[in-house]
């Protein structure tokens, strides 16, 4: 039997294990062998190997080592919980993102101090350095090994799969679990560990279903890394949107309608803001902009795609006695004014803009602040090209997504992701539309990784993951190539044949949508706002209320100067009154008192730098003019 090895190629017996390879190299290899990796399948470091493959051997430097590490940890938790709990029946306990997760049906209900109890279990179960050991029984087998084991959860998950499947079985001690696996070798490699947070999680994911309780947690190889992730937790809570947003006056939020966010006067002036620098970049870079409307009839959305593929998610409505959906997404109405007229290949490439207000049915287990709403405005825009020109405009949204993020300061990295199961079109037009981004994103030197089966149902994209001050990762920006819609909709243009032909379709959105990204940059600015931003950039405080005449005179000319700024004239004390500024995330307060009015200067604060001393109000003006033209920091 030939396994191949990176550019090596060895000859093994049937049945032999990665850990038997990985000794057969080297014992210091053996040492951290993690798991092996045959295609994109994990596999235990004892599993046989029976047949011809090319291995890789996972270690504990290996970006799959995380996952398995937290998927092992997760079971430990299961374990302490049976431990402590008898009663608790076990759901599921995968890895993710950020650690691992575990669900479960307590008898009675367990509150956060009960974490510690269950942490000080597992750090036991961890000291024990139980084995971890895989067994491959039978369908039937591993229904009575459940059925014993008091899981009834376990027991209806088993009983989905085929009668001919062998069920994989994991025990560490006396605990059992059915698992896919790949493990660790035993709980002992499991060195720092901590319990987050309780959230309650419907059995399966459905509200029809009982709710069960679902514990976090995180595990590190190093103690700095957990002090690290926990001072991030709480660096987190401080910058939490929803507490930034109530307390700056962005935006609320409403029993009366939970998942579509009200904006608030400030927070109006931050997603203008927001959109100003959308458009005059966008016309900047050759787009036009569009609007369609928000209710479209049924038989659009069937010509789209979208009442097969994505109803389920959509709001619908009916308008004398027909059905119309709620747009979802907003390409549908640009296939329509594409379509308003017909079109020459000496007009492409034609880039159309639209800030789209769209809504999708969200479960409310879901809902998030603005992280996670049900009504939302996406910055989209639909590029309508000749083939030829593909590469070009993929690059182009590209350095438009550059430009942005870089304003921003945040740096990002790139997913490039494939067909997924439900989708649309013929397996040639999907390799074609897959192999131009990834042409684009080789030529351009963009590293990448491959996200297989998560492209939209109707083309591949590339996803954009911009990283935070607390290196949290966000997808916001997205490059989606689309063959389907041009052809659904029968969108043609005249060629220099003086023929019809089909015009390709890009779909693109760089912040993502107008209010999870006012979330991200709330938490990512701390509420501190770059000036141009800021919902109020200066602040006028005048020690006295016999000062207030010049004072708005000096705002006048401010506003004049399109600087945003309003008056704190309150009889306070003006170290109280310079607090709350800052509390408000105010880039600058101006505080003027008899000293300023015989010089005809202000005294100028910077909510960063402190004290910056007096200043002309010209100077003061074109200082802060020169900081909102350049979009500083």
């Amino acid at each position: 039997m030939i396994i191949k090895l990176r550019e090596d190629e060895k000859e093994f017996k049937k049945g032999v294990s990665t850990l038997d390879i990985a000794k057969s190299i080297s014992d210091g290899l053996a040492r951290v062998a993690v798991c092996g990796k045959i295609g994109d399948e994990l596999i235990d470091l004892n599993m046989p190997i029976n047949a011809d493959c090319q291995l890789e051997i996972i270690t504990n430097k290996s970006p799959e080592y995380q996952e398995v590490l937290r998927h092992s940890t997760a079971h430990v938790l299961a374990q302490a919980v049976k431990t402590i709990y008898p009663t608790a029946k076990c759901w599921v306990g995968p890895a993710i993102k950020d650690g691992y997760y575990y669900d479960f049906d307590f008898s009675t209900p367990i509150t956060n101090e009960d974490l510690l109890l269950i942490e000080n279990e597992m750090s036991k179960i961890v000291k024990s350095n139980l084995d971890i050991v895989r067994k491959e029984v039978s369908k039937a087998e591993a229904i009575k090994i459940m059925e014993k084991a008091g899981e009834p959860y376990k027991v209806e998950l088993i009983k989905e799969f085929p009668d001919d499947e062998t069920i994989s079985i994991y025990t560490q001690g006396d605990y059992v679990e059915v698992c896919r696996g790949p493990h660790i070798k035993s709980t002992g490699l499991i060195k720092v560990f901590k319990l987050t947070k309780m959230s309650g999680a419907y059995l399966k994911g459905d509200s029809k279903n009982k709710m069960l309780t679902r514990i976090y947690g995180v595990v590190f190889d190093k103690k700095s890394e957990l002090d690290e992730f926990v001072y991030n937790l709480e660096e987190a809570k401080k910058r939490d949107h929803k507490k930034l947003g109530k307390e700056l006056e962005l935006f609320m939020l409403s029993p009366e309608g939970p998942g579509f966010p009200f904006f608030l006067p400030n927070g109006m002036i931050l997603r203008n803001q927001l959109e100003d620098f959308w458009k005059q970049l966008h016309r900047k870079n050759g787009y036009v902009e569009v609007k369609t409307p928000i209710i479209l009839n049924e038989q659009l959305w069937h010509t789209s795609g979208h009442w097969d593929h994505y109803k389920e998610n959509m709001y619908l409505t009916k308008i004398d006695g027909e059905n119309y959906g709620i747009k979802p997404m907003n390409c549908p109405g640009g296939m329509l004014i594409y379509k308003n007229k017909q079109h020459s290949y000496k007009e492409f490439p034609i880039r159309m803009g639209e800030l789209g207000l769209v809504h999708r049915h969200e479960k409310s287990g879901e809902l998030n602040g603005l992280f996670r709403v049900r009504c939302f405005t996406q910055d989209d825009a639909h590029i309508f090209c000749l083939v030829n020109q593909i590469e070009d405009e993929i690059a182009g949204v590209i350095e438009l997504v550059n430009k942005v993020y870089k304003i921003f300061g945040f740096e990002y990295s790139v997913e490039l992701s494939t067909r997924p199961e439900n989708s649309m079109g013929t397996d040639k037009q999907w390799e074609m539309a897959e192999s131009a981004l990834e042409k684009v994103l080789k030529k351009l030197n963009i590293p990448y990784e491959l996200n297989k089966g998560d492209g939209a149902f109707y083309g591949p994209k590339i996803d954009f993951h911009i990283r935070d001050c607390l290196g949290r990762s966000w997808q916001c920006g997205t490059i989606q190539l689309d063959f389907q819609m041009p052809e659904r909709f029968d969108l043609t243009y005249i060629g220099e044949d003086n023929e019809e032909h089909r015009p390709i379709m890009l779909h693109r959105v760089i912040f993502g949508s107008i209010e999870r990204f006012i979330g991200i940059i709330t938490e990512h600015f701390a509420g501190a706002f770059p000036t141009w931003l800021a919902p109020i950039q200066v602040r006028l405080i005048s020690i006295s209320e016999k000062y207030v005449d010049y004072v708005e005179k000096i705002r006048d000319k401010l506003e004049e100067n399109g600087i945003r700024t309003d008056i704190d004239s309150r009889n306070e004390k003006i170290g109280y009154k310079i607090r709350e500024a800052q509390l408000k995330k105010i880039p600058y307060m101006l505080v003027i008192g008899d000293k300023e009015i015989e010089s005809n200067t202000v005294g100028v604060r910077s909510r960063k730098d402190g004290d910056l001393g007096e200043f002309s109000v010209e100077n003061f003006m074109n200082k802060i003019k020169e900081e909102i033209a350049n979009f500083k920091l």
